[in-house]
């Protein structure tokens, strides 16, 4: 007789030797489709938007995503993100986040081959059977509509196709979970803003927000929520990740968490590493004073000392493994958040590695099926979901209603003040 534990052994190796294929099949019949990806930004910084400086149909190695990477990654969809930094804020920050829009409209005109844009779900998986990435465009943070529902319609009309409602800092009317709380969630005008975004079809992205923001959108929103580029906190205690309560909710209405690569979201040893630098520096900040060049160098011989760890692709998995008990393999996604990092995971440095974290997955047991929904069927499923309530809601008027009458603050937050006798 066959000993269990053999069984089990033989099992497991052919398990690891037929991961391969079954990465190759699922990724045929679900090409990857990404929820959040900072290329935009770092066109901005890096080239001022001009592909001809930066041609990413070639080899970029100081950049993270490429076509020729993209390819090998089988990326078949990508949530463009047109972030601003939260110190742009009014007019500055809405035409900052036009302008990274405008850049993603340039890329597709300029690779027609390779991109095309799409709004719908539908569209998304004729592009992909096209060969081509279908590209859609994520506004992360509600600064970039200065608290005005007029200007997420007009970011909506030029192609956005979700909204993360907070970046780093508080929105007049949504607490961000890494500020200080002051509407405790969403005020009446932020669930204003959900509702719009329901009426427009838009996704209501969570990633960065609070805990207390992701309960009232989700009690508020009528299409499923996602987040675009989080991981569970169970598995990794920070707060930019979700909450086990928050995971049962997304399940509930059925929502999508997109697992990310950002190595202090998932790994506990790197997070605990940044807090000892976050520690360090401020007091090495109170030592060296307006001494910048001393401050940089004492940070410096503070980081050699002092290896930063490197997180893994089984510590990716091991947060995928955590959502999809507690939520469900219907509830997860992919959201790298690449050229958005300043480091990476060993093992996914740029968005070639997908197939990586795929064959990890399918090591642990994840069939052809599940493989395929965590690459985009989930998201797909989302977006239709979302179409199927903006379709319900078409005969509904768009909302006037301002921050200031809502809330009786302005678009900065302040209180109105009081009318003029």
């Amino acid at each position: 007789m066959v000993s269990v534990a053999l069984c089990v052994g033989l099992a497991t190796i052919s398990a690891q030797a037929q991961a391969p294929a079954v990465v190759e099949r699922a990724l045929a019949r679900a090409p990857v489709f990404d929820g959040h990806n900072d290329l935009p930004w770092e066109m901005r910084v890096r080239a001022d938007y001009d592909f001809d400086r930066i041609d990413v149909s070639k080899p970029q190695p100081q950049l993270m995503t490429d076509v020729p990477r993209l390819r090998a990654g089988h990326v078949g969809g990508q949530f463009w993100s047109v972030y601003v930094p939260v110190d742009l804020q009014g007019d500055a920050a809405v035409s900052a986040t036009l302008e990274q829009m405008d850049a993603v409209h340039q890329m597709v005109r300029r690779y027609p081959s390779v991109f095309a844009l799409v709004r719908t779900a539908d569209e998304a998986e004729r592009a992909m059977k096209a060969g081509k990435v279908a590209s859609l465009m994520g506004v992360e943070g509600g600064h970039s509509i200065d608290s005005s529902l007029a200007t997420l319609r007009a970011l909506h009309r030029v192609g956005a196709g979700y909204m993360t409602l907070t970046h780093s800092k508080n929105v007049p009317w949504a607490d961000s979970t890494t500020d200080t709380p002051r509407s405790n969630g969403l005020s009446a005008f932020g669930e204003e803003v959900v509702r719009e975004m329901n009426r427009l079809g838009m996704l209501v992205d969570l990633s960065h927000t609070s805990a207390d923001t992701m309960a009232d959108a989700i009690r508020v929103s009528k299409a499923p929520v996602i987040f675009s580029h989080s991981n569970a906190r169970a598995v990794c205690d920070v707060p930019r990740n979700v909450p086990d309560d928050i995971l049962r909710e997304v399940a509930r209405t059925g929502g999508i968490v997109m697992a990310t690569f950002v190595p202090g979201f998932v790994s506990p040893e790197v997070a605990a590493y940044n807090r000892r630098l976050t520690a360090e520096t401020t007091r090495l900040q109170a030592q060296f004073g307006a001494d910048a060049a001393g401050l940089k160098a004492a940070v410096d011989a503070w980081k050699a000392a002092n290896p930063e760890p490197r997180a893994t692709i089984a510590q990716v998995a091991d947060h995928i493994d955590h959502v999809r008990k507690v939520a469900g393999i219907d509830n997860i996604g992919l959201g790298g958040d690449f050229d958005g990092i300043t480091s990476v995971v060993q093992g996914l440095e740029h968005v070639g590695t997908y197939p990586a974290l795929l064959a990890e997955l399918a090591r642990r047991g994840y069939t052809e099926d599940d493989l395929t929904k965590i690459t985009s069927r989930n998201i797909l499923r989302v977006m239709r979901a979302a179409e199927a309530v903006a379709a319900s809601m078409k005969a509904e008027a768009p909302s006037i209603r301002t921050i200031e009458g809502v809330d009786h603050v302005t678009k900065r937050g302040q209180p109105v003040a009081p009318a003029a006798r």
